[in-house]
C-alpha cells in the first residue's frame, strides 16, 4: 500500500522543514508579519511546527501607519489569541527621527520607505534571518529568489550572488552583520495558498471578502477612499463591491470589483484570473519594469 501526500500537503511539509532548519540555524530569526493571507499561512506554519512550544521568534510587522484599520485590528486580536511577542517597527518613527523623507503629492505613498524601517529594526534587534511570505509567481524579481535569500551587511540583495540550493540543503552561513530572508512559500502559489486556507479554515482579515467601500478609479486601478491619498482633478469616489488580493498601504494596494464573500467563492476567483496579485492590484510595481528588483537590491521585503 503506497502513502501520498496531496499537493497542498507538500507544500506544507517543505515548509515546516525550512521553518525548523532556521531555528536550527540561526540565533535570532524573525517572522516579518502584516496581517496578510501569506503571513498568515506562515504563521500556521509555525504553529504545526513548533505548537505547544513557543515560537522560537518573535513576530515583526513594520506599520507604515497607513494601514488598513481593519487588518491593524485583525493583527492585534491575533497576536492576543497567539501568546507571542510582536515587534512593531514604525516608518512613522523612521520619519520623526529623520531616517527617511515623506513623500508629498497626490501619488506619495510610505511603501518605500519601509525598507530603511525594516533594516534598522533588523539592526536594532539582531536579527539575523527573517521569514517572508514572498512567493516566486508574484513577480518577476521574486522568481529569482532562493528559499534563503542571502542580505549583505547592507541589506542589500544581489541575485548573481545568491547560494545554490539542491536537495532541500540550505546554507545559512553568515558573517556578523549580514542576514538571511527566508521564504518558506516560495513554491506556493496564490491558489495554492487560498486553497489552504479554506483547508485549515483560518480566519483572515473582512477586506479579503466582497464589501461595499468607496472608492476612486486611478491607473487602471480601485483606491480606498482614506485620509492618506490626495485625490487628482477629475477623480470621483463612488462605492462598489470589492475586496482585495494582498493587503499593503492604502496608498499603493488596489481593489477588485468582487461578490465573492467566503472563501470557497474566492478560490473559484482566484483559479479563474489570469492576472498575478501583484500586476493587478499593487502601484509601487508599475513605478518601472524593474520596480520590485530595484527596491529588493536596496533591501525590501
Amino acid at each position: 500500500m503506497s502513502y501520498e501526500l496531496s499537493h497542498l500537503r507538500t507544500l506544507e511539509a517543505e515548509a515546516i522543514h525550512i521553518m525548523r532548519e532556521v531555528a536550527a540555524e540561526f540565533e535570532r530569526p524573525v517572522l516579518l508579519f502584516s496581517g496578510g493571507k501569506d503571513s498568515l499561512v506562515l504563521v500556521r506554519l509555525a504553529e504545526k511546527a513548533f505548537r505547544p512550544a513557543k515560537f522560537p521568534f518573535p513576530l515583526m510587522h513594520v506599520d507604515t501607519g497607513h494601514n488598513f484599520p481593519e487588518v491593524i485590528e485583525f493583527r492585534d486580536k491575533l497576536i492576543e489569541r497567539l501568546g507571542e511577542r510582536l515587534v512593531v517597527a514604525s516608518v512613522e518613527e523612521s520619519i520623526r527621527k529623520g531616517r527617511v523623507v515623506e513623500e508629498t503629492g497626490p501619488r506619495a505613498s510610505r511603501n518605500r520607505l519601509q525598507t530603511i524601517t525594516l533594516l534598522d529594526a533588523i539592526a536594532e534587534h539582531g536579527f539575523d534571518a527573517a521569514f517572508g511570505g514572498a512567493r516566486r509567481d508574484e513577480e518577476r524579481a521574486r522568481a529569482k529568489e532562493r528559499i534563503f535569500s542571502f542580505r549583505d551587511e547592507a541589506g542589500q540583495w544581489d541575485p548573481k550572488s545568491q547560494r545554490p540550493e539542491l536537495w532541500s540543503l540550505y546554507n545559512g552561513r553568515h558573517k556578523k552583520g549580514e542576514h538571511v530572508r527566508v521564504f518558506p512559500l516560495s513554491n506556493w502559489t496564490e491558489l495554492d495558498v487560498w486553497q489552504y486556507i479554506a483547508e485549515e479554515e483560518l480566519e483572515i482579515p473582512s477586506i479579503y471578502f466582497a464589501h461595499e467601500r468607496q472608492v476612486f478609479k486611478r491607473d487602471g486601478m480601485l483606491y480606498a477612499l482614506s485620509p492618506f491619498v490626495e485625490l487628482i482633478e477629475g477623480e470621483e469616489p463612488f462605492e462598489a463591491s470589492v475586496r482585495y488580493r494582498t493587503v499593503g498601504d492604502m496608498s499603493c494596494t488596489g481593489a477588485v470589483e468582487s461578490r465573492a464573500i467566503t472563501l470557497d467563492a474566492v478560490v473559484e476567483e482566484i483559479a479563474a484570473t489570469r492576472i498575478t496579485e501583484r500586476g493587478e492590484t499593487r502601484a509601487d510595481d508599475r513605478v518601472s519594469e524593474a520596480a520590485m528588483e530595484d527596491r529588493k537590491r536596496g533591501g525590501y521585503f
